[in-house]
């Protein structure tokens, strides 16, 4: 696998950011519904703007992700995109590596990580204010960066999902959405995507519902989109788009945004773009 362009991964991470708001998604924001005071509009105008930043050749993944956030806070004033900028920052910087496949190299970003790293991403975190990210114990945002990225992340692992994705070399994209996608791609891609968000949804509790309305609710979700998958909807969404859109509606009703599990769909399609 050769290294990719900048121009090249900037329009990688836009096309699977389109593409992830293609489908339907159950409590995201899509085309076939806005939700959560945000709008399909909202999340164009975010890749627009920190695609760029993503795609900044040579840059470190810490400052990739702060000018993202900046760009993206002055093009929409809010935190539409913290999540996908976290987990598209170190597979950018993987993409222009140029030895090994796309997991090699991505082992060696994220093992390149330093306190420079974390301080740039807390900043980035300071400045999106994410809803309900509280307090932490040890490595709080809201302080100075002590430790190397890595650490901070992998502190972080056993209550955030993207956070664990650093401690584990993005296993839940490699190993659960990447073979979902590859599974699902003669139907088509906003088919595949749908059932790659599901897969998510069902694989684990959404860890940004977790945390704005604690683990039981999280674990509800979970098991409602689980009784969705048990009647077919992840292997043919067209067919079970009715009762999809349903399932929506009523986690927007209830203020539920399974926000982790679309951002990690956004990471599984932007990594098959750079040729994962």
């Amino acid at each position: 696998m050769s290294a990719a362009a900048p121009e090249a991964v900037a329009a990688a991470f836009v096309a699977a950011c389109r593409d992830e708001l293609a489908a339907l998604k159950p409590g995201n924001v899509h085309r076939f519904a806005d939700g959560h005071r945000m709008t399909v509009a909202d999340f164009e105008r975010s890749a627009e703007a920190a695609a760029p930043a993503i795609a900044m050749p040579g840059a470190r993944v810490g400052a990739r992700i702060l000018a993202a956030i900046e760009a993206t806070r002055a093009a929409v004033g809010t935190n539409t995109n913290l999540g996908i900028v976290l987990l598209a920052a170190p597979l950018a910087a993987a993409a222009e590596a140029r030895a090994g496949d796309l997991r090699s190299r991505l082992r060696g970003v994220l093992a390149g990580l330093d306190v420079g790293d974390a301080a740039a991403a807390f900043a980035a975190i300071r400045l999106a204010a994410p809803a309900g990210l509280g307090e932490a114990a040890e490595h709080d945002v809201a302080g100075p960066a002590t430790v190397t990225l890595g650490a901070a992340m992998a502190a972080a692992a056993g209550r955030d999902r993207i956070a664990r994705q650093y401690a584990t070399a993005y296993a839940d994209v490699f190993e659960t959405g990447l073979p979902r996608l590859a599974a699902m791609a003669a139907t088509g891609r906003e088919a595949a995507t749908t059932a790659v968000h599901l897969g998510f949804l069902v694989a684990f509790p959404d860890s940004h519902v977790a945390r704005k309305h604690g683990p039981d609710v999280a674990e509800a979700v979970r098991r409602e989109a689980a009784a969705l998958v048990a009647a077919g909807a992840a292997d043919d969404p067209a067919g079970h788009h009715a009762a999809l859109l349903a399932f929506d509606a009523d986690l927007k009703r209830r203020g539920l945004n399974p926000g982790t599990s679309a951002d990690l769909t956004v990471a599984t399609l932007f990594a098959a773009r750079l040729g994962a």
